[in-house]
């Protein structure tokens, strides 16, 4: 059986890199960081419309690596920390028309293949970080809706995840375990 795909997913800001890797810990899966830190520490911090088919390719790779290290492990579950569908949301916000067509596609096809998206909600207080872009509260609300409506427009299963830490991974280890306990049902 192949390892079923959770996306933790959301606006920046609101825990997912670090849920990610608990959730992993957890169920002793291999998870997938988000590409883009990677992208932006390699080349000094700039990044520019120019870079958005390497770092569509880099998250790509990433994902894939993690799917085929759960697959080598049998793992039941594997982690991604953002996704392709993501990487359209910043690539529209920060480079309207700029976003690569095959990473839209890939996006649409990698959303369709997710058995659960974990939406991290931004009611955590907002962490500084030179990467982030949207401090205040209109642009956590915009960025809140933006990512919510793409992601209810894909059809796909999700579940929110809010609250302090303990409560956010106390509920989305909750969504994980019902999911799991679905497919070993079918």
């Amino acid at each position: 059986m192949k390892p079923l795909r959770v996306v933790l997913y959301g606006a920046e800001s609101t825990g997912k890199s670090t849920l990610a890797e608990r959730l992993a810990a957890r169920f002793g899966a291999p998870w997938s960081a988000e590409h883009v830190r990677e992208y932006w520490d390699a080349h000094g911090g700039v990044i520019t419309a120019a870079d958005l088919d390497a770092i569509g390719r880099g998250q790509a790779a990433a994902e894939d690596a993690a799917r085929a290290e759960a697959e080598r492990r049998g793992a039941r579950v594997v982690f991604h920390d953002t996704d392709l569908l993501t990487c359209t949301i910043w690539d529209d916000l920060l480079f309207p028309a700029a976003c690569p067509a095959w990473v839209r596609e890939e996006a649409a096809r990698r959303a369709r293949a997710t058995d659960l998206f974990l939406f991290c909600d931004t009611d955590l207080p907002w962490a500084p970080d030179p990467q982030r872009c949207f401090p205040d509260e209109a642009g956590r609300a915009m960025c809140r809706r933006v990512f919510l409506e793409k992601l209810e427009a894909t059809g796909a299963r999700w579940a929110r995840v809010w609250g302090a830490e303990a409560e956010r991974e106390a509920r989305a280890a909750a969504a994980v375990e019902l999911l799991l306990n679905r497919c070993a049902a079918r």
